[in-house]
């Protein structure tokens, strides 16, 4: 598989540099599917499944594979590695995924990764991270900054073992199962068209709701992105991710708090400090049995769990011994806001009007095409 990274690479000195790139399509996306996976599930039609040296493997599908130290066990034979090609699909834990995949043993059970072109990738993406029955120009923003993210991963990661992952730590994708013909549109009438700045492909975040104003990047992670400032947003205050609600025992929050080595012990209250100007939480204050204890409200976030404290835009009550929690938005704040872009498409706004508002002074630029 190390052909196609090499492939890859070449192409890719072209893609970070689109003002003298020829038009050429970059070869495919490694994604990792499945991380410290212990047995894996496997079947499909037509399948050719061939061990490290490319030998083919004579097994029968459906097949459980499974990873022990230095290799993978399938029907009584352990072999270093193991790729699965089809010419549709192919079935990975009851999956659907194209192009190949490849089980690759780690430390600690194994990699599983899906590695196919990359503009089929980006159609499965789609119903993963929103809906492919929003308004056409808003799955094509979608398709547009899926795509810029990726290849900025990809040249970013060319000597890795993959390229991204398939969670919100990169982008959400569960293979070709959920695709469907209006997200194949939104992909097909924006092939190969990327957002750039300075003429380079930038690093396109985004986040479901932003509840009223998007959050500047060096607020997250401390870096400094000019098309990445944070811009007032009123479209997605209506929509159902906005607002949010989590109580939680105090003790609990103490012991996640822990686990994530911050010294909790003895907490008796959690409040608020400073605001930024685009309305989050810079910092929450730890009232312990030791003193206060400021801890940046990105960290708080991350230790309590991005699926429960869903921004750091939000109010802390207590009650008894249980914190109340209340905000809005959900996701970090930064790009684009998936559910603003929603209603502005609705409003009549073009792709190309919403993607220059949520990254400005960014240029649209068409690498490749059909």
């Amino acid at each position: 598989m190390r052909y196609h990274l090499c492939i890859l690479a070449a192409l890719l000195l072209c893609v970070v540099h689109p003002a003298t790139a020829a038009p050429l399509r970059p070869e495919t996306v490694r994604v990792a599917i499945l991380k410290g996976a212990d047995v894996i599930r496997l079947d499909g039609n037509g399948v050719l499944v061939t061990d490290e040296q490319r030998m083919p493997l004579r097994i029968t599908l459906p097949a459980q594979m499974r990873f022990v130290k230095g290799g993978v066990t399938v029907q009584g034979k352990t072999v270093r590695g193991v790729t699965l090609a089809s010419p549709a699909t192919m079935l990975v834990n009851g999956k659907k995924y194209r192009g190949l995949v490849e089980l690759i043993p780690a430390d600690k059970g194994g990699v599983v990764v899906n590695e196919l072109p990359l503009e089929e990738y980006l159609i499965g993406l789609i119903n993963c991270e929103i809906s492919s029955q929003w308004p056409i120009d808003a799955i094509k923003a979608q398709a547009v900054i899926a795509r810029s993210y990726a290849l900025y991963q990809m040249e970013a990661r060319r000597y890795a073992l993959y390229h991204l992952e398939s969670s919100v730590l990169d982008q959400v994708y569960d293979g070709a199962g959920i695709e469907d013909s209006r997200a194949a549109r939104g992909v097909q009438e924006t092939t190969g068209e990327v957002l750039t700045y300075n003429n380079k492909v930038i690093q396109a975040f985004y986040h479901s709701s932003c509840g009223g104003h998007t959050e500047s990047a060096a607020n997250v992670w401390g870096g400094s992105f000019p098309y990445l400032q944070g811009v007032a947003c009123a479209y997605c205050t209506e929509a159902t991710a906005a607002r949010w609600d989590a109580t939680l025992p105090l003790k609990k929050v103490e012991g996640l708090l822990k686990v994530a080595g911050i010294q909790a012990s003895g907490l008796k209250e959690i409040r608020a400090g400073s605001s930024n100007p685009s309305g989050r939480l810079e910092q929450v204050v730890l009232v312990t049995a030791r003193g206060n204890l400021p801890v940046p409200a990105v960290m708080f976030r991350k230790a309590v769990g991005y699926g429960v404290i869903k921004s750091t835009r939000f109010r802390i009550d207590s009650r008894a011994d249980e914190l109340i929690f209340s905000g809005v938005g959900n996701g970090h704040g930064v790009g684009l806001c998936q559910w603003g872009a929603k209603q502005r498409a609705s409003d009549g706004f073009d792709y190309r009007e919403i993607l220059s508002y949520y990254y400005p002074g960014t240029k649209l630029v068409k690498l490749y095409s059909d």
